[in-house]
Protein backbone atom coordinates (compact mmCIF):
# COMPACT_ATOMS: atom_id res chain seq x y z
CA UNK A 1 0.00 0.00 0.00
CA UNK A 2 1.22 3.64 -1.22
CA UNK A 3 1.97 5.96 2.07
CA UNK A 4 -0.12 8.76 2.32
CA UNK A 5 2.61 11.17 1.63
CA UNK A 6 3.08 9.11 -1.73
CA UNK A 7 -0.37 9.40 -2.56
CA UNK A 8 -0.57 13.13 -1.94
CA UNK A 9 1.96 13.39 -4.73
CA UNK A 10 -0.28 12.39 -7.62
CA UNK A 11 -1.83 15.32 -8.06
CA UNK A 12 -2.52 17.57 -11.20
CA UNK A 13 -0.67 20.89 -12.09
CA UNK A 14 -1.01 24.11 -10.69
CA UNK A 15 -2.30 25.31 -14.17
CA UNK A 16 -4.87 22.12 -14.46
CA UNK A 17 -7.20 23.95 -11.99
CA UNK A 18 -7.85 27.12 -14.66
CA UNK A 19 -8.21 24.16 -17.33
CA UNK A 20 -11.84 23.97 -19.83
CA UNK A 21 -12.63 23.40 -22.58
CA UNK A 22 -13.02 26.36 -24.70
CA UNK A 23 -16.46 27.26 -25.20
CA UNK A 24 -16.16 26.80 -29.03
CA UNK A 25 -15.50 23.42 -28.55
CA UNK A 26 -17.94 22.67 -25.72
CA UNK A 27 -20.69 24.54 -28.52
CA UNK A 28 -19.61 21.98 -31.76
CA UNK A 29 -19.72 19.21 -29.74
CA UNK A 30 -23.13 19.98 -28.40
CA UNK A 31 -24.28 20.80 -31.84
CA UNK A 32 -22.92 17.62 -32.94
CA UNK A 33 -25.21 15.51 -30.37
CA UNK A 34 -28.44 17.17 -31.22
CA UNK A 35 -27.65 16.91 -35.25
CA UNK A 36 -27.28 21.31 -35.81
CA UNK A 37 -25.83 23.21 -37.86
CA UNK A 38 -22.65 24.52 -36.96
CA UNK A 39 -22.07 28.00 -36.84
CA UNK A 40 -19.89 28.51 -33.70
CA UNK A 41 -16.54 26.73 -34.77
CA UNK A 42 -14.35 28.18 -37.80
CA UNK A 43 -14.21 25.09 -39.42
CA UNK A 44 -14.68 26.20 -42.85
CA UNK A 45 -15.83 23.47 -45.02
CA UNK A 46 -15.46 24.99 -48.10
CA UNK A 47 -14.31 22.74 -50.79
CA UNK A 48 -10.13 22.48 -50.78
CA UNK A 49 -8.54 23.64 -54.39
CA UNK A 50 -8.00 21.31 -56.48
CA UNK A 51 -4.27 21.58 -56.93
CA UNK A 52 -3.86 21.59 -53.26
CA UNK A 53 -5.63 18.22 -52.73
CA UNK A 54 -4.29 16.85 -55.76
CA UNK A 55 -0.91 17.51 -55.17
CA UNK A 56 -1.14 16.23 -50.90
CA UNK A 57 -3.05 12.88 -52.25
CA UNK A 58 0.26 12.51 -55.13
CA UNK A 59 3.00 13.08 -52.05
CA UNK A 60 1.74 10.44 -50.34
CA UNK A 61 1.74 7.90 -53.55
CA UNK A 62 5.23 9.51 -53.86
CA UNK A 63 6.36 7.87 -51.02
CA UNK A 64 6.52 11.47 -48.82
CA UNK A 65 5.22 9.93 -45.55
CA UNK A 66 8.33 10.54 -43.39
CA UNK A 67 9.69 13.02 -40.94
CA UNK A 68 10.78 16.09 -42.56
CA UNK A 69 13.03 18.95 -41.10
CA UNK A 70 11.25 20.37 -38.08
CA UNK A 71 11.01 24.16 -39.74
CA UNK A 72 9.11 22.51 -43.13
CA UNK A 73 10.21 21.49 -46.47
CA UNK A 74 12.65 23.11 -48.52
CA UNK A 75 9.64 23.58 -51.24
CA UNK A 76 6.97 25.34 -49.09
CA UNK A 77 9.70 27.08 -46.83
CA UNK A 78 10.32 29.12 -50.27
CA UNK A 79 7.19 29.50 -51.24
CA UNK A 80 5.82 31.12 -47.80
CA UNK A 81 9.06 33.26 -48.45
CA UNK A 82 7.81 34.09 -52.22
CA UNK A 83 4.45 35.10 -51.07
CA UNK A 84 5.66 37.66 -48.20
CA UNK A 85 8.00 39.53 -51.32
CA UNK A 86 4.66 39.31 -53.22
CA UNK A 87 2.19 40.55 -50.74
CA UNK A 88 3.84 42.97 -48.49
CA UNK A 89 7.27 43.39 -50.12
CA UNK A 90 8.87 41.82 -47.72
CA UNK A 91 12.46 39.63 -47.80
CA UNK A 92 12.44 36.63 -45.88
CA UNK A 93 15.39 34.02 -46.09
CA UNK A 94 13.56 30.23 -46.52
CA UNK A 95 16.51 28.81 -44.90
CA UNK A 96 16.58 31.04 -41.92
CA UNK A 97 13.81 33.07 -41.70
CA UNK A 98 10.80 30.63 -42.01
CA UNK A 99 9.02 27.99 -40.11
CA UNK A 100 6.28 25.79 -41.22
CA UNK A 101 4.44 24.88 -38.17
CA UNK A 102 1.50 22.21 -37.09
CA UNK A 103 -0.99 25.14 -37.38
CA UNK A 104 -0.82 28.99 -36.18
CA UNK A 105 -1.39 27.95 -32.81
CA UNK A 106 1.96 25.68 -33.10
CA UNK A 107 3.75 28.96 -34.26
CA UNK A 108 2.85 31.00 -31.67
CA UNK A 109 3.73 28.81 -28.73
CA UNK A 110 6.65 27.83 -30.38
CA UNK A 111 7.22 31.89 -30.47
CA UNK A 112 6.14 32.44 -26.88
CA UNK A 113 8.55 29.16 -25.79
CA UNK A 114 11.34 31.05 -27.59
CA UNK A 115 11.31 34.48 -26.81
CA UNK A 116 8.80 34.93 -23.58
CA UNK A 117 9.53 33.90 -20.20
CA UNK A 118 7.20 32.84 -17.01
CA UNK A 119 5.32 36.15 -15.40
CA UNK A 120 6.60 38.36 -18.53
CA UNK A 121 3.35 40.20 -19.79
CA UNK A 122 1.62 40.21 -23.15
CA UNK A 123 -0.88 42.62 -23.83
CA UNK A 124 -3.40 41.55 -26.06
CA UNK A 125 -6.35 43.62 -27.69
CA UNK A 126 -10.09 43.11 -26.15
CA UNK A 127 -12.07 40.85 -27.85
CA UNK A 128 -9.62 38.27 -27.84
CA UNK A 129 -9.38 34.70 -29.54
CA UNK A 130 -9.25 32.64 -26.46
CA UNK A 131 -6.45 30.22 -27.52
CA UNK A 132 -4.34 33.33 -27.53
CA UNK A 133 -4.81 33.90 -24.15
CA UNK A 134 -5.06 30.48 -22.66
CA UNK A 135 -1.85 29.56 -24.36
CA UNK A 136 0.19 32.76 -22.34
CA UNK A 137 -1.37 31.65 -19.45
CA UNK A 138 -0.15 27.85 -20.06
CA UNK A 139 3.18 29.09 -20.18
CA UNK A 140 3.10 31.07 -17.12
CA UNK A 141 2.52 33.73 -18.63
CA UNK A 142 0.54 36.46 -18.21
CA UNK A 143 -2.16 38.50 -20.81
CA UNK A 144 -3.17 41.91 -20.26
CA UNK A 145 -6.19 42.85 -21.90
CA UNK A 146 -6.50 46.31 -23.25
CA UNK A 147 -10.21 47.09 -24.46
CA UNK A 148 -11.41 48.13 -27.84
CA UNK A 149 -13.94 50.86 -28.30
CA UNK A 150 -17.17 49.94 -29.24
CA UNK A 151 -18.93 49.61 -31.69
CA UNK A 152 -16.09 49.51 -34.17
CA UNK A 153 -13.56 47.92 -32.16
CA UNK A 154 -11.58 51.21 -32.53
CA UNK A 155 -7.68 51.52 -30.33
CA UNK A 156 -7.68 53.30 -27.51
CA UNK A 157 -4.63 54.56 -27.52
CA UNK A 158 -3.99 56.01 -24.45
CA UNK A 159 -5.00 52.91 -22.78
CA UNK A 160 -2.85 50.96 -24.65
CA UNK A 161 -0.37 53.48 -23.39
CA UNK A 162 -1.30 52.92 -19.79
CA UNK A 163 -1.29 48.80 -20.13
CA UNK A 164 3.08 49.07 -20.49
CA UNK A 165 4.70 47.97 -17.21
CA UNK A 166 8.10 47.05 -16.74
CA UNK A 167 6.92 43.42 -17.16
CA UNK A 168 5.71 43.54 -20.39
CA UNK A 169 7.66 41.88 -23.66
CA UNK A 170 4.87 41.63 -26.33
CA UNK A 171 1.84 42.92 -27.78
CA UNK A 172 -0.11 40.22 -29.89
CA UNK A 173 -2.40 41.47 -32.28
CA UNK A 174 -4.28 39.68 -34.39
CA UNK A 175 -5.55 41.27 -37.89
CA UNK A 176 -8.42 40.77 -39.38
CA UNK A 177 -9.83 39.55 -35.96
CA UNK A 178 -11.12 37.24 -34.61
CA UNK A 179 -13.94 37.37 -33.04
CA UNK A 180 -15.33 40.92 -34.30
CA UNK A 181 -13.63 41.05 -37.60
CA UNK A 182 -11.26 44.16 -36.75
CA UNK A 183 -9.48 45.96 -39.36
CA UNK A 184 -6.09 47.48 -37.68
CA UNK A 185 -5.91 50.72 -39.61
CA UNK A 186 -2.25 51.77 -40.73
CA UNK A 187 -2.59 54.89 -38.28
CA UNK A 188 -3.61 51.96 -35.39
CA UNK A 189 -1.03 49.99 -36.29
CA UNK A 190 1.29 52.74 -36.34
CA UNK A 191 0.65 53.69 -32.76
CA UNK A 192 1.29 49.84 -31.88
CA UNK A 193 4.38 49.71 -33.74
CA UNK A 194 5.77 53.04 -32.00
CA UNK A 195 4.86 51.83 -28.24
CA UNK A 196 7.10 48.21 -29.38
CA UNK A 197 10.16 50.59 -30.58
CA UNK A 198 9.74 53.05 -27.92
CA UNK A 199 9.57 50.00 -24.69
CA UNK A 200 11.44 47.77 -27.02
CA UNK A 201 9.21 44.82 -27.25
CA UNK A 202 8.15 41.91 -29.83
CA UNK A 203 5.11 42.40 -31.69
CA UNK A 204 3.46 39.14 -32.53
CA UNK A 205 0.74 39.13 -35.16
CA UNK A 206 -1.71 36.85 -35.84
CA UNK A 207 -2.77 37.35 -40.09
CA UNK A 208 -4.28 34.02 -40.83
CA UNK A 209 -7.48 35.86 -42.09
CA UNK A 210 -5.30 38.52 -44.15
CA UNK A 211 -7.11 37.72 -47.27
CA UNK A 212 -10.23 37.68 -45.88
CA UNK A 213 -11.01 41.39 -46.13
CA UNK A 214 -14.43 43.17 -47.73
CA UNK A 215 -15.48 46.26 -48.91
CA UNK A 216 -12.49 47.97 -50.35
CA UNK A 217 -10.38 47.33 -46.91
CA UNK A 218 -6.73 46.79 -46.56
CA UNK A 219 -4.80 44.51 -44.44
CA UNK A 220 -1.59 46.11 -43.43
CA UNK A 221 1.05 43.55 -42.20
CA UNK A 222 2.75 45.12 -39.31
CA UNK A 223 6.03 44.39 -39.95
CA UNK A 224 5.97 46.63 -42.85
CA UNK A 225 6.17 49.31 -41.30
CA UNK A 226 9.34 51.04 -40.22
CA UNK A 227 11.74 49.64 -37.79
CA UNK A 228 9.39 46.84 -37.24
CA UNK A 229 10.94 43.83 -39.52
CA UNK A 230 13.41 42.63 -36.76
CA UNK A 231 10.82 42.90 -33.80
CA UNK A 232 7.57 41.46 -35.36
CA UNK A 233 6.92 37.40 -35.57
CA UNK A 234 4.31 36.89 -37.91
CA UNK A 235 2.21 34.00 -37.64
CA UNK A 236 -0.08 32.74 -40.54
CA UNK A 237 -1.14 29.53 -41.94
CA UNK A 238 -3.50 27.83 -44.55
CA UNK A 239 -6.83 26.45 -42.68
CA UNK A 240 -8.95 29.13 -43.35
CA UNK A 241 -7.55 29.69 -47.14
CA UNK A 242 -7.36 26.74 -48.51
CA UNK A 243 -10.47 25.37 -46.18
CA UNK A 244 -7.82 22.82 -44.83
CA UNK A 245 -8.67 23.23 -41.20
CA UNK A 246 -7.88 19.39 -39.97
CA UNK A 247 -4.80 19.55 -41.88
CA UNK A 248 -2.66 21.63 -39.18
CA UNK A 249 -0.54 23.71 -41.03
CA UNK A 250 0.54 27.27 -40.39
CA UNK A 251 3.59 28.94 -40.76
CA UNK A 252 5.88 31.77 -39.05
CA UNK A 253 8.09 34.29 -40.27
CA UNK A 254 10.35 36.11 -38.22
CA UNK A 255 14.54 37.60 -38.08
CA UNK A 256 17.32 34.79 -38.08
CA UNK A 257 18.00 35.92 -34.72
CA UNK A 258 14.81 34.30 -33.18
CA UNK A 259 13.87 31.40 -35.87
CA UNK A 260 16.07 28.48 -35.39
CA UNK A 261 15.08 28.74 -31.00
CA UNK A 262 11.44 28.69 -32.38
CA UNK A 263 12.32 25.66 -34.68
CA UNK A 264 13.85 23.91 -31.70
CA UNK A 265 10.85 24.17 -29.33
CA UNK A 266 8.46 23.34 -32.28
CA UNK A 267 10.79 20.47 -32.87
CA UNK A 268 9.91 19.72 -29.44
CA UNK A 269 6.09 19.46 -29.13
CA UNK A 270 5.34 18.27 -32.88
CA UNK A 271 8.79 17.29 -34.35
CA UNK A 272 7.54 18.17 -37.76
CA UNK A 273 4.44 19.41 -39.58
CA UNK A 274 2.97 16.56 -41.45
CA UNK A 275 4.87 15.81 -43.90
CA UNK A 276 2.70 14.95 -47.38
CA UNK A 277 0.13 17.76 -46.68
CA UNK A 278 2.85 20.53 -47.08
CA UNK A 279 3.27 19.54 -50.61
CA UNK A 280 -0.08 20.07 -51.42
CA UNK A 281 0.36 23.77 -49.44
CA UNK A 282 3.17 24.50 -51.31
CA UNK A 283 1.56 23.69 -54.91
CA UNK A 284 -1.12 26.11 -53.89
CA UNK A 285 1.27 29.04 -53.02
CA UNK A 286 2.64 28.05 -56.20
CA UNK A 287 -0.25 27.42 -58.65
CA UNK A 288 -3.21 29.62 -57.59
CA UNK A 289 -3.47 32.85 -59.43
CA UNK A 290 -4.10 36.37 -57.79
CA UNK A 291 -7.79 35.92 -58.66
CA UNK A 292 -8.12 32.86 -56.54
CA UNK A 293 -7.53 34.94 -53.48
CA UNK A 294 -9.95 38.39 -55.15
CA UNK A 295 -12.92 35.57 -55.13
CA UNK A 296 -11.81 34.10 -51.98
CA UNK A 297 -13.17 37.38 -50.62
CA UNK A 298 -15.93 38.38 -52.95
CA UNK A 299 -17.56 34.66 -52.17
CA UNK A 300 -17.33 35.26 -48.25
CA UNK A 301 -18.26 39.00 -48.85
CA UNK A 302 -21.74 37.64 -49.93
CA UNK A 303 -21.94 34.82 -47.25
CA UNK A 304 -21.34 37.79 -44.83
CA UNK A 305 -24.70 39.69 -46.27
CA UNK A 306 -26.84 36.54 -45.94
CA UNK A 307 -26.07 35.61 -42.38
CA UNK A 308 -26.41 39.47 -41.36
CA UNK A 309 -29.70 39.59 -43.58
CA UNK A 310 -30.84 36.95 -41.48
CA UNK A 311 -29.52 37.79 -37.85
CA UNK A 312 -31.17 40.99 -38.40
CA UNK A 313 -34.53 39.56 -39.13
CA UNK A 314 -34.32 37.46 -36.13
CA UNK A 315 -33.79 40.98 -34.33
CA UNK A 316 -30.04 40.33 -33.70
CA UNK A 317 -28.25 43.52 -33.58
CA UNK A 318 -24.95 43.24 -35.60
CA UNK A 319 -22.37 45.49 -36.87
CA UNK A 320 -20.70 44.35 -40.20
CA UNK A 321 -17.52 43.04 -39.97
CA UNK A 322 -14.96 44.37 -42.41
CA UNK A 323 -12.90 41.09 -42.11
CA UNK A 324 -12.54 37.16 -40.91
CA UNK A 325 -15.53 35.43 -41.29
CA UNK A 326 -17.23 35.72 -37.96
CA UNK A 327 -20.16 37.87 -37.01
CA UNK A 328 -21.15 39.37 -33.30
CA UNK A 329 -24.66 39.57 -33.15
CA UNK A 330 -26.59 41.58 -29.84
CA UNK A 331 -28.88 38.17 -27.97
CA UNK A 332 -30.96 39.92 -26.07
CA UNK A 333 -33.63 38.77 -27.25
CA UNK A 334 -32.87 34.70 -26.79
CA UNK A 335 -33.72 33.61 -22.86
CA UNK A 336 -31.25 33.21 -20.12
CA UNK A 337 -29.13 34.93 -17.83
CA UNK A 338 -25.70 34.83 -19.59
CA UNK A 339 -24.26 34.16 -23.08
CA UNK A 340 -23.87 30.69 -22.60
CA UNK A 341 -27.25 30.34 -21.63
CA UNK A 342 -28.36 31.81 -24.71
CA UNK A 343 -26.55 30.15 -27.13
CA UNK A 344 -27.29 26.71 -25.56
CA UNK A 345 -30.94 28.00 -25.99
CA UNK A 346 -30.54 29.44 -29.64
CA UNK A 347 -29.30 25.49 -30.56
CA UNK A 348 -32.28 24.07 -28.67
CA UNK A 349 -34.72 26.54 -30.08
CA UNK A 350 -33.19 26.64 -33.90
CA UNK A 351 -30.42 24.05 -34.44
CA UNK A 352 -28.13 26.66 -34.84
CA UNK A 353 -24.56 26.68 -32.87
CA UNK A 354 -22.94 30.11 -32.12
CA UNK A 355 -20.15 30.63 -28.84
CA UNK A 356 -20.90 33.01 -26.48
CA UNK A 357 -19.55 36.23 -26.59
CA UNK A 358 -17.67 36.09 -23.17
CA UNK A 359 -15.41 33.57 -24.47
CA UNK A 360 -13.85 36.57 -25.76
CA UNK A 361 -13.89 38.97 -23.07
CA UNK A 362 -13.04 39.51 -19.55
CA UNK A 363 -15.46 38.11 -16.92
CA UNK A 364 -18.19 40.18 -16.89
CA UNK A 365 -18.02 41.18 -20.63
CA UNK A 366 -19.84 40.03 -23.86
CA UNK A 367 -22.90 38.47 -22.12
CA UNK A 368 -25.33 39.75 -24.46
CA UNK A 369 -23.37 38.86 -27.29
CA UNK A 370 -23.07 35.59 -29.29
CA UNK A 371 -20.63 34.91 -32.23
CA UNK A 372 -21.10 33.13 -36.05
CA UNK A 373 -19.44 31.77 -38.54
CA UNK A 374 -20.22 31.98 -42.11
CA UNK A 375 -17.68 30.46 -43.85
CA UNK A 376 -19.85 27.41 -44.59
CA UNK A 377 -21.05 25.89 -47.73
CA UNK A 378 -24.38 27.67 -49.34
CA UNK A 379 -26.50 25.28 -48.67
CA UNK A 380 -25.99 24.80 -45.38
CA UNK A 381 -25.21 28.27 -44.27
CA UNK A 382 -29.02 29.07 -46.35
CA UNK A 383 -30.30 26.62 -43.77
CA UNK A 384 -28.99 27.93 -41.03
CA UNK A 385 -29.88 31.51 -42.09
CA UNK A 386 -33.66 29.82 -42.74
CA UNK A 387 -33.83 28.61 -39.29
CA UNK A 388 -32.12 32.21 -37.64
CA UNK A 389 -35.19 34.14 -39.66
CA UNK A 390 -38.52 31.78 -38.39
CA UNK A 391 -37.22 32.88 -34.55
Amino acid sequence: MPSAQASSRLSLSQLASGALQSEIRAMSVECDRIGGINLAQGICDTPVPSVVEATAMQAIRDGNNIYTRCDGIDRLRKAIADKQLRDYGMSYDPESEVMVASGATGGLHAAAMALLNPRDEVILFEPFYGYHAVTMQSLRIRPVLVALNEPDWSLDADALRAAVTPRTRAILLNTPGNPSGKIFTRAELEVVAALCIQHDLFLITDEIYEYFVYDGAEHVSPATLPGMRERTIVLSGFSKTFSITGWRLGYAVADARWMPTMAHFHDLTYVCPPAPLQHGAAAGLEQLLPSFYKQLATDHQKKRETLLSALRAAGMEASTPPGAYYILAKASRLKGNSAREKARHLLSVAGVAAVAGSAFFRPGRGEDLLRFCFAKQDAELDEACERLRRL
